[in-house]
């Protein structure tokens, strides 16, 4: 019999929320999120993974202090249906207060990611995600590429695909355009290369 449900295997945002609820959260290191409908492990973070993160947060910090580099989950794409957890999402001070484990894209700047040494890293960071944050309308999305050693920013997102793609080798001064509007020095990021 056909219910008209042609989903084979894809799961339903509900289902994967009732499935992040109820997995455990002491497990180190791993971060689930629902892309495209597919469930996404991320694994594989270290501690030069955890240093390139506090250098973008103290980055963020010092070139505009009225902004907060979260570690918060989004509902992403174009329906809200998928669920990520960037490894920093660039919004005002305050933005997700009183919002649950996945908020709202009202106020996000930009998001950010580090890439992991999981396998998946390559789909996940490179190809699927910023397809997602594209398609959302993420202003920013900043790859922050440790196997390349390129840092590269997508802006101007156009539904499915960011229409302006720069990347840059680590040493260069990147600029994030607005609405993040500074510049990093990526310098400090050739020693947390893999």
């Amino acid at each position: 019999m056909n219910t008209g449900d042609d989903r084979r295997g894809q799961m339903l945002p509900d289902e994967f929320d009732e499935l992040a609820r109820l997995a455990p959260r002491a497990v180190e290191g791993i971060r689930l999120e629902f892309i495209n409908g597919r469930l996404c492990v991320a694994s594989g973070r270290d501690g030069s993974h955890a240093r390139t993160v506090q250098w973008l947060v103290r980055s963020c910090l010092d070139a505009r202090p009225e902004l907060w580099l979260y570690d918060q989950g989004l509902a992403i794409q174009a329906d809200g249906a998928g669920r990520a957890r960037p490894d920093g999402v660039l919004a005002v001070s305050g933005t997700f207060a009183g919002q649950g484990e996945w908020a709202r894209l009202d106020g996000v700047l930009m998001v950010a990611e580090v890439t992991g040494c999981d396998a998946e890293t390559d789909r996940r960071d490179r190809v699927e995600k910023p397809r997602a944050y594209a398609e959302s309308g993420i202003p920013l999305y900043l790859l922050i590429d440790r196997d390349s050693a390129e840092v590269t920013v997508y802006s101007e997102p156009g539904g499915v695909r960011y229409e302006n793609a720069h990347t840059l080798p680590f040493g260069k001064t990147v600029h994030l355009p607005e609405p993040a509007g500074f510049s990093l020095d990526t310098e400090p990021l050739k020693n947390w290369v893999r």
